[in-house]
C-alpha cells in the first residue's frame, strides 16, 4: 500500500504527464508536413537515445540487466511496446489529419475504461455511481452508433490501447525508466528498418533538412519520454481508478486546442457523445470527491479516539 508521501508524488507526476500530453498536439501540428509514420519513427529512435542518457546518468543499468534475464517479462514488454507504438502512431495521425476532437474523445473515454479494467483485473471495487458513469458513457457511444450510424473508431482505439497499456505496466514488476527503455528498444529495429527502406521524402535526410525541422524531429524523444515516465511513475503510486481522474486534464486541453485554435467542427454527432461522456465524468468526479471526504472524516474520527 503506497504511503501518503508516495501518493502525493503520484498526484504530481499524474498532473505533469497529462498537462504535457494535452499540449502535445501543438508540437505535432508543427510537423504536419511530415507523414505520421515518419514522425513515429523519429519518436522511437530519439526516445531510445534520450532514455539511454538518463539511464546512464542515474546508473540504472543493473535494473535493465535484471529484466533482460527474465524471458516472461520481455514477452510482456513486447506486448506493451506494441500497444504503445500503435497508440503513438494513431495519435500523430489523428492530430495531423484534423481528428484532434476524436483524440480528445478517446482520452475522455480512457478514465472510464480504467475504472472498468481496475474492477475486472485489479480487484478494485466499482461503486454504484461509478458503475452508472461507465454505463452513461457507453450509452453515449450507443446513441451515436444508432442515431448517426457511426462508431468513434479512432477514439476507442486510442482509449483502449492506452488503457490496456497502463493496466499491463501497472501489473509488471518493472520500474518506469528501465521498462520504457526496453519498450523503445523493442520498437527500435522496426523504426530503423522503416528509416532505411522508406521512400525518400523531403524530410527523410536530416543532412538536407533545415535546422528547425531537425530540432523538432529530434525533440520527439523528449516529447515522448517525459510524460510517459511521469505516467508510469504515477501508475505505480496511485490506484488505477484514482489515476483515471487526472486524465481529464489532457483531453480538455486537446478539446480547446481543436475547437478554438485549429478550427475543427464540433458537429451534432460529437455533441451527443461528448455530452454523455462529460456527464459521466462529472458523476465520477462527484463520487470520487464524496468518497474522499468520507475517508477524511473517518481518519479524523480515528485520530480523535486515539487522543
Amino acid at each position: 500500500m503506497p504511503t501518503n508521501q508516495e501518493q502525493r508524488k503520484g498526484v504530481i507526476l499524474a498532473c505533469m504527464a497529462f498537462f504535457m500530453w494535452g499540449l502535445a498536439p501543438i508540437y505535432f501540428k508543427l510537423l504536419q508536413h511530415i507523414s505520421a509514420f515518419e514522425i513515429l519513427m523519429h519518436r522511437v529512435v530519439w526516445s531510445v537515445l534520450f532514455i539511454v542518457i538518463i539511464v546512464a546518468v542515474l546508473k540504472q543499468w543493473h535494473k535493465i540487466q535484471h529484466v533482460i534475464k527474465q524471458p516472461k517479462l520481455i514477452l510482456m514488454l513486447t506486448l506493451t511496446a506494441t500497444l504503445l507504438g500503435f497508440n503513438w502512431g494513431l495519435f500523430i495521425w489523428a492530430v495531423n489529419n484534423n481528428h484532434m476532437l476524436d483524440a480528445s474523445l478517446g482520452y475522455y473515454i480512457n478514465p472510464l475504461l480504467n475504472v472498468l479494467l481496475g474492477m475486472l483485473f485489479l480487484g478494485e471495487k466499482l461503486r454504484k455511481w461509478q458503475g452508472f458513469a461507465v454505463a452513461l458513457a457507453l450509452g453515449g457511444v450507443v446513441i451515436q452508433l444508432i442515431s448517426f450510424g457511426s462508431f468513434p473508431v479512432v477514439a476507442f482505439s486510442l482509449a483502449s490501447s492506452f488503457a490496456i497499456y497502463g493496466l499491463l505496466r501497472k501489473k509488471l514488476p518493472i520500474e518506469s525508466l528501465p521498462g520504457l527503455l526496453l519498450e523503445a528498444l523493442i520498437l527500435l529495429p522496426f523504426a530503423a528498418i522503416y528509416w532505411w527502406f522508406m521512400l525518400p521524402t523531403a524530410s527523410s535526410d536530416l543532412i538536407v533538412n533545415d535546422w528547425h525541422t531537425n530540432l523538432l524531429l529530434i525533440s520527439a524523444g523528449v516529447i515522448t519520454t517525459l510524460p510517459l515516465l511521469c505516467f508510469t511513475g504515477a501508475a505505480k503510486r496511485l490506484q488505477y481508478t484514482t489515476l483515471g481522474f487526472f486524465q481529464y486534464i489532457g483531453p480538455s486541453l486537446m478539446f480547446v486546442l481543436a475547437v478554438v485554435f485549429y478550427g475543427e467542427v464540433f458537429s451534432a454527432e460529437r455533441v451527443v457523445t461528448f455530452a454523455c461522456i462529460w456527464s459521466a465524468l462529472a458523476i465520477f468526479s462527484w463520487d470520487s470527491y464524496r468518497q474522499a471526504q468520507k475517508r477524511k472524516k473517518a481518519a479524523l474520527l480515528a485520530r480523535a479516539e486515539l487522543v
